[in-house]
């Protein structure tokens, strides 16, 4: 384990930098409110970043597989979709102990971008590691461990996350270039009557991971596309936020009245000449948008 620290700077959207993490591939950023830390992972990296906005640091935990998704548990201990299915993590050695695994041995997939629903089910997809279409599952995980396949196939899963009344759940399959909408029934843990919510066809970058505020409007990250992105309930574009990275992943909000967005990012799939040009790539970002976010479930298993 290591600490990483801070390095300090501004650009004209508010947008500074919180950690020069040097992530490969940050993903995933999770408020957790117990601890006061945000926790992000950097998938090809293999590690778990935990880091405190106080000291401006972050305890930098090695993993035995790459973690697509981190949650927090109702026990205070971590589940995490990586390799090829769920895990418990020890928060203190990153010890890892499989719950189930999903993927096929012999498949090139791994586990990516999850979230945990509001009765503690954690949602989490995979995706090819050979950028091959239609090759990935969004799985769900029970609270008793056992693994339902909800959605296939996909290609690169990213979210889900749901609105504030339970009733409707957002999904990306960044492939698609779109973000797009389910009736959720919460009791049932079903989706049904699939629809675009966002097509962004046509305009610069993908979408990526996403997270739902308290106004219940969604923030996308763009891959390759430099910017998040806050869409309103009825699919309208509020606002973009750009930053000095192309390959940005993914917000969460947190800090003590969870009024700060974080926004992780990567330098995967940049050249040699991108990365000189873009020395914060894999840093992971913060923000102050004036609308507050809301705390991430636990898992209840």
């Amino acid at each position: 384990m290591s600490d990483r620290g801070p390095v300090s700077g501004m650009d004209a959207s508010g947008v500074s930098v919180a950690l020069d993490a040097r992530a490969e591939l940050g993903e995933g950023p999770i408020w957790d409110a117990d601890r006061q830390r945000l926790l992000f992972v950097d998938i090809t990296g293999q590690a778990i970043h935990e880091f405190d906005p106080t000291r401006g640091v972050a305890r930098v935990i090695p993993t035995a597989e790459p973690v697509g998704a981190l949650a927090l548990t109702a026990r205070g201990d971590w589940v995490a979709a990586a390799g090829r299915g769920f895990y418990r993590v020890d928060p203190q050695r990153g010890d890892m102990v499989p719950i189930v695994l999903v993927e096929r041995p012999d498949a090139d997939t791994r586990m990516n971008d999850g979230a945990v629903d509001a009765r503690g089910r954690f949602w989490a997809g995979s995706m090819s590691t050979r950028r091959q279409d239609g090759q990935g599952t969004l799985w769900r995980l029970d609270t008793d461990g056992t693994a339902h396949r909800m959605l296939a196939p996909v290609t690169t899963s990213n979210g889900p996350d749901w609105s504030p009344d339970n009733r409707l759940m957002y999904y990306v399959d960044t492939r698609t270039r779109r973000v797009d909408l389910f009736d959720f029934d919460l009791d049932a843990g079903t989706m049904a009557n699939r629809r675009v919510f966002v097509d962004l066809a046509g305009e610069t970058g993908r979408p990526d991971g996403l997270i739902v505020d308290a106004d219940g409007a969604v923030w996308v990250a763009l891959w390759a596309g430099g910017a998040v992105r806050r869409y309103l309930p009825d699919g309208r574009l509020d606002r973009v936020v750009p930053l000095p990275v192309t390959q940005t992943t993914k917000c969460a909000f947190g800090g003590p009245s969870l009024e700060d967005a974080y926004v992780t990012s990567a330098w995967r799939q940049l050249t040699d000449e991108q990365r000189i040009e873009q020395p914060l790539a894999g840093a992971l970002f913060q923000f102050t948008p004036g609308i507050k976010g809301r705390l991430p479930n636990r898992f209840a298993g």
